[in-house]
């Protein structure tokens, strides 16, 4: 592809949330604000033993092929996300060129779930009982990998793992690829499943996590004056992207352009945000920039929001000093929790399809907000809003910041969400 510089449709979105598998479920869910912790079996006796967990994922299905079981769980995630994408756009692999298809699929952490658990067969019964499956299963990059042959994908295939920018991160790796003419179809996203013993062990010992066990549902609740941390979840997310002039003459609308990327580091310390959040300003001016568009020009933002202390008040801080005019704020991890690597793709989806319906989901548990960072937050229910520019922040461990831009597609009329596929 050459010459100008191609604007990027969102054609096909896959989810697969605390909220329910599909997209349509997600989107309910978090429109509704339904908080959705709950305590969980597996982590019975930790001092955090609740987290915001898939209902009802069944690998039989939910998951392609007669032997899911073959896959760690991010993967399953992945599959299901992916291919509800692809179908969502109209697209079918058996008929595209796959040498043109690329797929960039992030994770924070590939299988461990698979890992702690040969890991504690090893110890217990012996190499013998290891599974030759291992290292198929737990590579972060074997979703990509295994999606590439589920799609006949065979364009560049890629794996990102920037902690919890990760999902963002791919999906404008997946930008820059079409714009350079590396493939013409991009299936992007990341997935992740890492809701453990060790892993919330983990994070609850660093001071990171919430301990409102007493209520979970009203755990995760971000930039409000009470938070105390987040709140473990786990999923997976999928977009489609194509040039929206070949999108345009199948017929199929987009739910959103794909207009900016900008990528940064803080270059401050491995798990604080920089305080004068420096760092995801850069991102923010930098995903602007490309989109060709102002700071006054937004009009939402679809926050991280992770409801711990000292994200929340940096991003509340930057919010009010880059965008005055106040636009609209959500975060959705106060009703999904938050999904680590896969929240970045997941929070893209919410705002593709936030700009498509002209509607903006409220950040669950906010009752209070601090009054030196006050945004102009969505509380209560969902709000009626037209969304020509919106906003997606990522920022992880790590010091990094990937901010998406999505312009409304100005010719196309919005779409209802299509039925999940099988």
């Amino acid at each position: 592809m050459t010459g100008a510089r191609p604007d990027v449709a969102v054609t096909g979105i896959g989810l697969v949330t605390p909220a329910g598998t599909g997209r349509e479920a997600t989107w309910d869910g978090v429109c509704a604000g339904r908080p959705t912790a709950r305590h969980v079996p597996e982590l019975k006796g930790l001092p955090v033993d609740f987290a915001c967990l898939v209902p009802d994922f069944s690998p039989r299905d939910h998951v392609p092929g007669s032997r899911p079981w073959q896959y760690d769980r991010f993967t399953q995630f992945a599959l299901h996300a992916a291919l509800e994408a692809v179908s969502d756009a109209g697209l079918d692999p058996a008929d595209w060129d796959g040498d043109r298809v690329a797929v960039v699929f992030g994770s924070s952490a590939g299988g461990t779930g698979t890992m702690l658990d040969q890991h504690r067969k090893l110890l217990e019964l012996g190499t013998a009982r290891v599974s030759p499956l291992l290292l198929p299963m737990f590579l972060p990059n074997m979703a990509t990998g295994q999606l590439t042959i589920h799609l006949r994908a065979r364009g560049p295939a890629l794996c990102t793992v920037t902690a919890c920018a990760s999902g963002a991160t791919a999906i404008g790796t997946a930008l820059q690829l079409l714009r350079s003419g590396a493939c013409d179809i991009a299936v992007a996203g990341a997935s992740d499943a890492v809701v453990q013993p060790l892993w919330v062990t983990g994070f609850d010992r660093m001071g990171a996590l919430s301990r409102r066990g007493d209520d979970p549902r009203a755990a995760s609740r971000p930039f409000d004056t009470a938070r105390d941390g987040f709140v473990m979840a786990e999923g997976g997310a999928a977009l489609v992207l194509e040039p929206a002039s070949a999108a345009r003459a199948r017929g199929r609308p987009g739910y959103a352009l794909l207009a900016g990327y900008g990528a940064s580091s803080d270059a401050h310390h491995p798990v604080a945000p920089d305080p004068e959040g420096k760092g995801a300003a850069l991102a923010v001016r930098r995903a602007l920039d490309d989109a060709g568009a102002r700071p006054a020009d937004v009009q939402h933002i679809n926050a991280h929001g992770t409801s711990t202390p000292l994200n929340d008040a940096a991003e509340a801080r930057l919010i009010r000093r880059l965008f005055p005019h106040q636009p609209s704020v959500t975060s959705v991890k106060g009703t999904l929790g938050h999904l680590l690597g896969a929240a970045g793709a997941v929070e893209a989806a919410i705002t593709a399809l936030s700009v498509a319906h002209g509607r903006v989901p409220p950040v669950a548990n906010l009752e209070k907000q601090e009054g030196d960072a006050e945004i102009n937050a969505v509380t209560g229910t969902s709000r009626a809003q037209p969304v020509d520019l919106a906003l997606s922040h990522s920022f992880g461990f790590g010091g990094h910041n990937a901010v998406l831009a999505f312009r409304s597609c100005p010719t196309e009329p919005a779409r209802e969400p299509a039925a999940p596929s099988p």
